[in-house]
Parts: structure tokens; C-alpha cells; sequence
């Protein structure tokens, strides 16, 4: 029986032969003027009503609660889910058939059978505690739910579909692949760079020593600097910094499709710059590097990623789970306009780069310490990725990251996902 039919028909396989043998009782017994058989009948039905009656006694109690974990599975990864439910039946009750409806994003087995239900009137409540898992099928966040559970009475008959509860917001964020190591020579040289920077200006005096501030460890304060200028310094040489990293991705929605605009997973192009734009910062925070992650007008995307904490490098990530294409600003570039003053790694990814956007890198490609260009299309020519200074890559929508990364750090060309 189709699952359109069966919640319109409350009966099971074995209330349906009751319902049929009541009707052929009914009928016979006035044809052929049998008593036995019509209280045969109203016995069937008698009984029918009573079931019918217990199960629309039985109630939904409290609210479903819903544990996810881990609480933010990636694209790909999988994630359990333990649902509870409270449920009173007036009489006791046969094994509940439950079913926790899914969305498109999440896949996974939500459906199978409970134990059996008590009888409110011997004081017990009962409570269904279900756990299935589900894998991410699409970045977004997805409601799961309601909960339908399907009970029956005690004697198999009649059946009744019971909605619970609301349903549960799962946020599914972009999978963050593992990339290769940077060259060595990249982390020194951004480091230096940014450091000569930071001081260019600077008195010896500054160099040495700087003002105490609040949250300064008192082993770190320049005794001699303290007497000399009577307030507290602390030395700067021994003060903890991350050299600076930035990854741009191209949000503009004349690189991809217009489907990029519109709810996540739509575009594949786009989806595989968003992994590739969540591995890298992923990777030069755990690298080291504090992470800037910004869109091609300049926007901030997210708030900057302290170099080494892999933890908060996965929550940037989930914030990411709802990234959209948007509409192209006046500008049209491929890089913010401050980018030419970057001197750490800078990673971009954007779509079909135009002839126009080759002048803006290879301006900025002079400056940073690592630039790193990955090209995220379905078909691109050589000369259209390779720009003068930069690390370039093909990345074919829905191919591997990772490939692409390694093509960057090689300092070759190739076409990733033939």
C-alpha cells in the first residue's frame, strides 16, 4: 500500500481483513437469517471501535528534543542523531513505527521501529528514544523534522500517524580538505616582511621597549626602559604575533552561475571555491598565519582567524555554510583595491578571470610573499590562468582541492579532474 493511501486508510493488513469479515458477516447473516454470524459482526466492529478509541486517547508529551553530534557536520561527513520523544497511550501499545523527516541536505536512514508503549494507567509515561545517523549532502542549514510516529492498538487493528514536536535547524558547513605544507621559504618570508613593516619608522627606543598595557606578563617589563622613561615598558622583541594571511573569494555573480545566488549547493563552481576558500584558511591558520578572509569588493567576510587556533579556524567555516554569490559592484575586480599593500601569503579564488584582471594581479603578485591563484572553472585556457608572479591552478567544479593546491605549490600548471 502506497504511503499516500495509508494515511488515509486507519486501518492495518489485519483491521482491513476485520473491516471486510464484519461487512461479509453482516451480509450473509441477513441473507441467510443467521444470528451466530451477525453477532459475529458486531463483535468485529465492537472491537474496532475500541481500538479506534484507544489510540485517539494516545497523546504527544513535551516537546522532541533533538541531539546532533557533532553539532556542524561538514559536507560529506557524517553526524548522529539521537531524537526523544515522550508519548502517553491509554492502553498498551505495540512497537511505534517512527520516521524523522529529512531535507535535502542531509542523508542518512531516518526511519525504523521503537519498543513497545506502557498504559498511562499504571503510572509510567513513555518515552521513545530513537538515534540514526546522516551524512551532509549539501552546505546550508537544514530543519530536520517533524517526527512521525506511527502507533497501533493492542491488537494490531487500527493504526494512527502522529506528528511531534518542531523541527531541528542543522547547519552543514563547507568540508575543509587537508592541503599540502607551504614552501619553506614562504613562512620566513612572510613573517620577515611583515615585520620589517610593522617597525618601518621606528626609534631604537620602540624597537626595544613599548608601553606596558593591561593582560602584559610583569616577567616581560624592561627595567631599564621603566627607569628611563618612569612608567612601565615591557620589551617588545619577546611580544606574541602571527604573521598576517588573507584569502579572497571572488563573490561576483558574473564568474558564476546565477544559481550561485540563490540557496547553497545550486552552483558547483561555486561550491568547490567555497571548500577551497575554507581549506586554505583552515590551513595557514594552522600554518601559523592570523587569516583575513575578504570578498573581491573588500568586504570582511569573517572575523580574523588567530594563527594556530584550528578550532576557531572549523567555526569560520560553519559561518560559511550560507555564502551566496552577489551582485557585481561597479568596480568589477578580481582583488580588493587595498590588496597591493599586502605582504603575507594572499590566497585568491575567483571564476573565469577576464583579460582585465591579469593587470591587477600581476601588480599585487610583486608584493606578497606567497601569492597563490586557484581558478575555478569547467574549462580554462593556459594563458588565462598563468599570471606573472603568482602560484596558478585549474580546479575543475567538483574535483579535488587538494590536487589543485598541490599544482599552486609547484609552481605548475595542470589541469585538475580530467
Amino acid at each position: 500500500m502506497s504511503t499516500g493511501v495509508t494515511r488515509l486508510w486507519p486501518f492495518t493488513l489485519r483491521g482491513t481483513g476485520a473491516v471486510l469479515l464484519a461487512v461479509a458477516g453482516f451480509a450473509i447473516a441477513q441473507r441467510a437469517g443467521i444470528p451466530e454470524l451477525l453477532y459475529f459482526a458486531t463483535l468485529l466492529v465492537a472491537l474496532l471501535a475500541v481500538s479506534a478509541i484507544a489510540l485517539l486517547l494516545t497523546r504527544g508529551r513535551g516537546a522532541v528534543s533533538r541531539v546532533v553530534t557533532p553539532e556542524t557536520p561538514e559536507v560529506g561527513g557524517s553526524a548522529t542523531v539521537v531524537v526523544r520523544a515522550g508519548l502517553s497511550s491509554a492502553l498498551p501499545a505495540g512497537p511505534a513505527r517512527w520516521n524523522d523527516t529529512l531535507p535535502t541536505g542531509l542523508t542518512g536512514r531516518a526511519h525504523g521501529t521503537s519498543a513497545s508503549l506502557a498504559s498511562t494507567i499504571s503510572g509510567t509515561t513513555g518515552t521513545i528514544e530513537v538515534r540514526y545517523d546522516v551524512i551532509g549532502a549539501a552546505r546550508g542549514i537544514h530543519s530536520i523534522g517533524p517526527l512521525e510516529v506511527t502507533t497501533t492498538d493492542p491488537f494490531g487493528l487500527v493504526r494512527r500517524r502522529i506528528a511531534l514536536g518542531r523541527t531541528t535547524p542543522v547547519t552543514v558547513a563547507p568540508a575543509i580538505v587537508d592541503l599540502a605544507p607551504l614552501p619553506s621559504s614562504s613562512g620566513e618570508a612572510g613573517g620577515t616582511r611583515q615585520t620589517a613593516a610593522l617597525q618601518l619608522g621606528q626609534g631604537a627606543d620602540n624597537l626595544v621597549a613599548r608601553p606596558y598595557a593591561p593582560g602584559d606578563s610583569m616577567r616581560r617589563i624592561h627595567w631599564r626602559a621603566t627607569a628611563h622613561r618612569d612608567t612601565l615598558m615591557v620589551r617588545q622583541e619577546e611580544q606574541e604575533s602571527s604573521p598576517a594571511a588573507t584569502v579572497v573569494i571572488d563573490r561576483a555573480l558574473s564568474r558564476w552561475s546565477p544559481l550561485a545566488a540563490h540557496a547553497p549547493g545550486g552552483d558547483p563552481a561555486f561550491e568547490t571555491a567555497v571548500t577551497a576558500c575554507v581549506s586554505a584558511v583552515a590551513h595557514l591558520v594552522h600554518e601559523g598565519y592570523t587569516v583575513d578572509v575578504v570578498d573581491s569588493d573588500g568586504t570582511l567576510l569573517a572575523d580574523p582567524v588567530e594563527g594556530g587556533d584550528d578550532v576557531e579556524a572549523r567555526a569560520a567555516a560553519a559561518g560559511f555554510a550560507s555564502l551566496r554569490a552577489r551582485v557585481d559592484d561597479a568596480s568589477h575586480r578580481v582583488v580588493p583595491a587595498t590588496a597591493s599593500a599586502l605582504l603575507g601569503p594572499v590566497v585568491v579564488i575567483t571564476g573565469d578571470l577576464q583579460p582585465e584582471d591579469r593587470a591587477a594581479l600581476g601588480e599585487m603578485g610583486t608584493h606578497s610573499a606567497l601569492p597563490v591563484l586557484i581558478v575555478v572553472a569547467e574549462h580554462a585556457e593556459l594563458d588565462a590562468v598563468r599570471v606573472a608572479g603568482w602560484r596558478a591552478a585549474h580546479l575543475r567544479p567538483g574535483t579535488d582541492v587538494a590536487l589543485a593546491w598541490d599544482d599552486a605549490m609547484e609552481q605548475g600548471y595542470a589541469r585538475v579532474g580530467r
